[in-house]
């Protein structure tokens, strides 16, 4: 019998992907999104799949349907968009987190929440593992994503505690692959669009700050996987590619895979940029039996290969 899965943020980079998988997977799969920062292109393949259903919709107001999962991965996730009104972020996290638990409770239904290593801050632990309370400035201007998604947690960990909701909580590490949007400042797509067109790539600080990669295939599946867990696993686990990268030699390596005449730059780093940022994924690989298989070498030529087309 098929499952009726409700994708909140279904038209971004990660829900598209996640849509498809379900489809594919057997279910029936209605999609959510207001396409703040998600687009009607990245589902545009599934609109004419019977088992796929699409309604334009803001979680910031309460949703009144009929499913069995919920994953809910509404919230804008590249700085420049969620600083451009971060109120709404915040408000996105907040309210949308109290609607979709409001429906699960409701529902009976287990529901996903699609947090991130934001929760860490500025790490003054690395690896960073999932019992880490973080290094957050609660006033800065990346608060509103950070602590949006904070208090995120603590809703689903409250209404899991004290309403017996079903709760999976993961934490996402940096994750690129095709449809990432062209303008949505995040370092992977920057430099990709950059040495597509031959301009100089804009490194913030020395480069010397590290970050890990995961492809997007390989995210989605650990999603997929940590739905399926028994009602006893709740989370938080970290998603993500424990692989390590300084940001000057992922830009050289996106120089040299584009065959680019790009040459490196350096800007002042952004206020509350963390150092360093790596994942410890070992609660994924025991409870998921869960790790990422895409090289990073592999999961950007795909993404070169998707931009190439647009630019």
């Amino acid at each position: 019998m098929k499952k009726t899965v409700l994708v909140a943020g279904g038209g971004g980079f990660l829900g598209s992907h996640l849509c498809e998988k379900l489809l594919q997977e057997g279910d029936y799969v209605i999609c959510v999104d207001n396409f703040y920062t998600g687009s009607k292109d990245n589902i545009r393949q599934l609109l004419s799949n019977p088992f796929f259903e699409f309604i334009r919709h803001d979680i910031t107001w309460p949703l009144y349907l009929e499913v069995d999962e919920i994953y809910n991965l509404a919230c804008p996730a590249s700085p420049i968009h969620y600083q451009f009104d971060p109120i709404q972020t915040t408000k996105t996290s907040v309210l949308g987190a109290i609607n979709l638990l409001g429906l699960a409770k409701r529902l009976k239904a287990p529901i996903l929440q699609a947090s991130t290593s934001e929760v860490y801050g500025d790490p003054q632990v690395h690896p960073q593992k999932e019992e880490y309370w973080g290094n957050v400035n609660p006033i800065g201007t990346r608060s509103c994503y950070d602590e949006g998604k904070r208090c995120a947690e603590t809703l689903f960990f409250d209404y899991h505690r004290q309403l017996d909701v079903s709760i999976k909580v993961v934490r996402i590490f940096n994750t690129y692959g095709p449809r990432m949007q062209i303008n949505d400042g995040r370092v992977v797509s920057n430099f990709i669009v950059q040495s597509l067109k031959n301009k100089d790539i804009t490194v913030y600080g020395d480069g010397r700050q590290t970050r890990s990669f995961c492809y997007v295939d390989d995210m989605i599946d650990a999603f997929a996987l940590m739905m399926k867990t028994e009602r006893a696993v709740t989370g938080p686990v970290n998603l993500g590619n424990p692989a390590e990268f300084t940001i000057v030699d992922l830009a050289k390596m996106i120089i040299e895979m584009t065959s680019s005449k790009s040459k490196i730059i350096h800007m002042e780093l952004p206020k509350d940029d963390p150092a360093r940022r790596r994942p410890d994924i070992s609660k994924a690989e025991a409870m998921l039996g869960w790790k990422p298989s895409t090289t990073l070498e592999n999961g950007l030529e795909k993404t070169i290969a998707y931009f190439k087309a647009l630019v």
